[in-house]
This record gives C-alpha cells, structure tokens and sequence, in this order.
C-alpha cells in the first residue's frame, strides 16, 4: 500500500523545506494504479462550456477526483513546488496529494505505472524515455507519456571545495564523484556532461547517492564534487557555501558546445554572480522540467486542471523563487517537446499559444 507525504500550504510555500508525515491510500475515483478512473476521468465531463464544447469538470465531478502529484526528495525544490500544486488543486476543489520521490526517474516511472496523475520531471529524461534513448536504451519506448506544461529551467550544477583542486569539469578524472542516484534526472545529466567532455564512469569514481547525501560525504571527506541539478538557488548548495570554501566549477568550452549540439533540450546559461557565494558569473547549461500528466485522463479532466492551477498560481509562485519566477501563463508551451495532453492542447490553444 502505497505512502503519500501530506502537503501543508506553509510547507509548499516555505524554501526550508520541512516536512510533515503522513499516509493513506489512493481509493477515490480519477487515480489508478490499474484502478478504474471515475466517469468524469473517462469522458469529457460535463462543466464548462467554450465553442459548444466541453472545456471542464462541473464541481460534483471535480470533487470526486483524486490527484496525486508527483514531486521528489525533501532536500530539493521539486518537493515544496509539487507540493503547491496539490494546493492549488486542492483549493480548486480536487481531493489531493504530493508524493515525495526520488525525483525525475521516479515521477517518469509514477506516470507509466498511472500511481500519480501529474509529476515533475527533466525533460531531458523525459525524451530518453519517450524515444529509449540515453539511459533508456534497450527499454520499451515510454511513447505514453504526455505534457501539461512548461515549468522552470532545472540548471545543472557541479560544486565543490577549494581544497580539492578541481577548477573544470576535466579536472574530475581521478576523482569521487556524486552523480546523483541511479537513473534520476541528475544521473542523466551527470552523464551526458561527462560525455560531452569526453569522460565516462570508469574515468571517475562514482557515488550514486542523491546530491544532499552525496554533498554531505563531501562535507566528510568522502567525496571530491557533486552535480545538483535544480533551479537558482539550492537551499543545499546554499548551505554548502555558507559552511564551507565551496566552488562553482564551470559547464563551458568545446564540451558545452557538444552537449547544446547534441541535445537540443539544454540550452547555454550562467549561474549569476552572488548566487551563491561566486562573486562573478559561472558558465553553465539548463534543461526544462515539465509537469507530466497522465495519458489516460479524460481531455476535459486536464483542461480544468489547468484552469485550476493557474486559479490559484499565486500559491504555487509562493513556494519557492525559481516558481514565482518561470511558471506563468504567459510562458506558453514552446520550450516542450514532448507531445501535449488533448486536454492541455485544447487549454493552450484557447490561451492563444497554439494555432
């Protein structure tokens, strides 16, 4: 029986990240885990109306939804943003919760299994798994999964102390390594920027723990660097640099080139000067997250979601910088390339961002 993380509005709209327990399982129509979705998650509902069509749920059918949401460790910004979302849900009239998870590689697998009806996730991930590529080679292509919409710009970090020497990403050969855990998003990242310059897991040591474990080996001495992949700032690297002599190792040069070259979801960035404690700007790249959702929802389940969320965005903009900042309605939906949901196209064409 699955365990859920009871969300709090304080808790998603708190950077500190404190968590508060809780459990219970899905029962209620709309969630599935090979359970039987409600008649409103199966037909189009019958709420409101936009082109003699029909656009939402009504209030009796939102209310016998159950929405899961996806999210990740506690140590990351995932968990208090998710974890607005399910607030936001919840003050729209959906029954909800945020699972905390291990992140990209767990929502990815959320989605496919129908445990959660919307997830964070990469899309750098994400795309490897639509098309079994990358660290989904040799596994079925995840063609199911399906967009709602753009969030913020997860930027790939790589930190580390003074004391170790290491100024650039080639300086890692010989060295311990956190690369996140097993097939997260941060692990993805971690070997595709490794590759770009060239360099792969047997010319490192690599600890796959997930990056507030692997950053407090390196408090001990037990690891040299640390790839965190999140949004500006990281309350983990924030701490980390206020502790310690911590630098910034720059993502540039010919293997930042190959990386953008490669794959066309990163995009070239700067981690901006007083970040953290770097007193000038740090090259870098970002990959997207997007909010998966699940295939099977009915069209007019997910345009009232949608409706629902950007109802009440100030409680998701208030759960941490990088969300007030790059969700918005106004972002539209270029930067995915992962097909739509029906029911988000239908939604973002009727904001005048599809044609």
């Amino acid at each position: 029986m699955k365990k859920f993380l009871a969300m709090t509005l304080a808790l998603a709209m708190s950077l500190s990240l404190v968590a508060c327990g809780g459990g219970g399982e899905k029962s209620t129509p709309g969630s599935t885990g090979g359970s039987n979705p409600s008649s409103a998650s199966q037909s189009g509902g019958s709420g409101s109306q936009g082109g003699g069509e029909v656009k939402g749920l009504t209030e009796a059918e939102r209310s016998k939804e159950f929405v899961t949401v996806g999210t990740g460790p506690t140590s990351g910004i995932y968990f208090p943003i998710g974890g607005a979302f399910a607030e936001a849900l919840k003050a729209y009239g959906y029954q909800t919760s945020a699972e905390a998870t291990n992140a990209t590689g767990a929502n990815i697998q959320l989605m496919l299994d129908q445990d959660a009806e919307i997830a964070i996730a990469m899309q750098d991930a994400v795309m490897q798994a639509y098309t079994a590529t990358g660290a989904y080679e040799g596994q079925e292509a995840a063609t199911g999964l399906r967009a709602l919409m753009r969030l913020w710009p997860n930027y790939v970090q790589l930190v580390t102390t003074a004391n170790t020497g290491i100024k650039s990403v080639e300086d890692l050969k010989g060295k311990r390594v956190g690369v996140g855990a097993p097939n997260s998003g941060v692990e993805i990242n971690a070997r595709m920027v490794l590759d770009a310059y060239g360099i792969t897991y047997d010319d490192i040591t690599p600890d796959y723990l997930a990056y507030g474990e692997a950053i407090d080996n390196m408090k001990n001495g037990q690891c040299d660097a640390v790839f965190v992949t999140s949004g500006l700032p990281n309350a983990t690297v924030m701490e980390l640099g206020t502790q310690y002599d911590m630098v910034v190792v720059p993502i540039d040069g010919a293997g930042r080139d190959k990386l953008v070259s490669d794959y066309p979801y990163y995009a070239k960035s700067v981690i901006p000067a007083n970040t953290y404690n770097n007193t000038e700007d740090v090259e870098g790249v970002f990959v997207y997250n997007i909010m998966l959702v699940r295939e099977d929802l009915s069209d007019a389940m997910v345009y009232d979601m949608l409706e629902g969320i950007f109802a009440n965005i100030s409680t998701i903009k208030a759960s941490h910088n990088a969300a007030d900042k790059n969700i918005d309605i106004t972002f539209g939906v270029d930067d995915i390339q992962l097909p739509l949901h029906p029911g988000a196209e239908a939604f973002w064409k009727d904001q005048g961002y599809i044609k």
